[in-house]
């Protein structure tokens, strides 16, 4: 039996332990330790016997680090140190009284999500556990939670760890396939009209603007105490509370197209117009406060997933690990006019983020950070770091889940979505599709956001921007 507990992963290539890379030294410092929880809803109840193998043959062998912890050798660099994998250690499968009601379970849901988002890691062990909860709540018959340490990688790369778990329910040897969130030809003429300035002196002010901001921003200007940002220094060790609300990818899309935009600046539009609406709902004064959100973007140049072979393989294009950068945004403000649109939340977010990737400020941030790191060390970086986080607002970053549903281990996957933990903010916000279905994830600093009442001003916000952009007339 100790020979199936214990495993002794084996890899095509036995080179040495490979060393952290800098964002992976960051995310786990004496600063900051980032986690990430991937919640997948099962539609049946969940059959644990199944989890050994499924973690063994599968999950282990997509990537050594799932088999390594973090070490500091002599030279004082980090390391991913390959190790011997007792699979107990990750398994976690709590016990909870039969026969309750779905309220009941719904609030031990919520608090064993609480209990195991704020819990950091062992350090003698890898960098990863996986949660199995029997009982049935309001939105499964059971959940799956894979915990895993940011260090490991970022979200494309543990949302290819979890495709390469998943098959299709439908017909296992099928390919999944994803949404398309190209721009419509209208949303790509507009992000190419950069103005009267000719577009190299539009990327020289771009930049200019936006990297002095990033500095300004990261280490000396903090966004405004609000009902969404507690401002506390250690709110990262502050309980949260995680609650999702659920849009129809098609009704997005339509969105989308009768104002010429993207799935991402319409996503960006509600978020933030549901965000000011819930400040305006905690009380007055709150509308037009500084507040800024930082936008992940992907870093990698493609425009879909490939495979996790093809990810860790020297020199892929789309490498595995933490390839991300932050933008700032600033939320737009809430006016009390009647003339005002919501669709201006879409427009702006638009204007904004197509500004900031037409610069290089994204660029010369991370060279700023790496002249850090190699300056004053690691640690002075993960500092910055934080302090960019603590000192905004809020996060906001967002996948794309496959079209088709999804089975891991027999098991179908009635919903999924994910949450970034441990990071010094009152509010995080993850956006997943699945099914033709957008899962807003809200994590928040608990007891001091009403998460109930930020999603239905997000609700809300949906709503105002829909009825908006379906009454607009067409061009054509």
């Amino acid at each position: 039996m100790e020979t199936f507990l214990k495993v002794k992963t084996k890899y095509k290539e036995d080179a040495g332990d490979e060393p952290v890379s800098p964002t992976g030294q960051y995310f786990n410092s004496k600063t900051m330790s980032v986690r990430v929880l991937s919640i997948m809803e099962s539609e049946i109840p969940i059959n644990d016997m199944c989890t050994m193998p499924l973690l063994r043959d599968l999950f282990l062998p997509i990537n050594p680090r799932f088999s390594s912890i973090m070490v500091t050798d002599r030279e004082g660099v980090k390391r991913w140190k390959r190790v011997d994998v007792n699979l107990n250690d990750h398994i976690n499968i709590p016990s909870y009284p039969e026969g309750l009601s779905t309220e009941e379970y719904d609030e031990y849901f919520d608090k064993y999500i609480t209990d195991i988002a704020m819990k950091p890691f062992p350090k003698d062990r890898p960098l990863w556990d996986c949660h199995i909860l029997k009982f049935p709540t309001s939105k499964a018959a059971g959940h799956l939670i894979f915990k895993l340490h940011h260090a490991l990688g970022d979200g494309f790369s543990l949302m290819g760890v979890l495709l390469s778990c998943m098959q299709r329910a439908d017909n296992p040897s099928l390919a999944l396939t994803f949404p398309s969130l190209q721009s419509s030809s209208e949303a790509k003429s507009k992000a190419d009209a950069v103005g009267c300035l000719p577009k190299a002196l539009s990327a020289i002010y771009n930049t200019t603007r936006d990297f002095g901001w990033s500095v300004l921003k990261s280490a000396v200007i903090s966004d405004d105490t609000t009902p969404i940002r507690s401002g506390a220094e250690d709110v990262e060790f502050h309980p949260v509370q995680i609650s999702t609300v659920e849009f129809s990818l098609d009704q997005i899309k339509h969105i989308k197209e009768e104002i010429g935009a993207t799935i991402n600046d319409v996503l960006t539009g509600i978020i933030f117009l549901g965000t000011r609406l819930y400040m305006q709902a905690t009380g007055t004064g709150f509308c037009n406060s500084e507040s800024t959100a930082l936008v992940l973007l992907n870093t990698r140049n493609i425009s879909g997933y490939k495979s996790v072979d093809e990810m860790v393989k020297t020199n892929s294009e789309t490498k595995w690990g933490n390839q991300f950068a932050f933008l700032h945004v600033g939320l737009p403000p809430l006016t009390n006019d009647k003339s005002s649109n919501p669709l201006d939340f879409i427009s702006e977010a638009q204007t904004i983020i197509q500004g900031k990737r037409n610069s290089l400020a994204v660029y010369l941030t991370g060279q700023s950070l790496e002249i850090l790191r190699k300056c004053r060390g690691p640690e002075a970086a993960a500092q910055f770091i934080h302090s960019t986080l603590q000192k905004s607002t809020m996060t906001v970053s967002n996948m794309i889940g496959p079209v088709e549903k999804m089975a891991i281990a027999d098991h179908p996957c009635k919903g999924v979505y994910f949450m970034v933990v441990g990071v010094p903010q009152s509010l995080t916000i993850t956006v997943l599709s699945y099914m033709r279905t957008l899962r807003i994830a809200i994590g928040v600093e608990k007891g001091y956001i009403d998460v109930k009442k930020f999603n239905s001003c997000t609700k809300d916000a949906f709503q105002m921007i829909y009825k908006a952009a379906v009454k607009m007339p067409n061009d054509g």
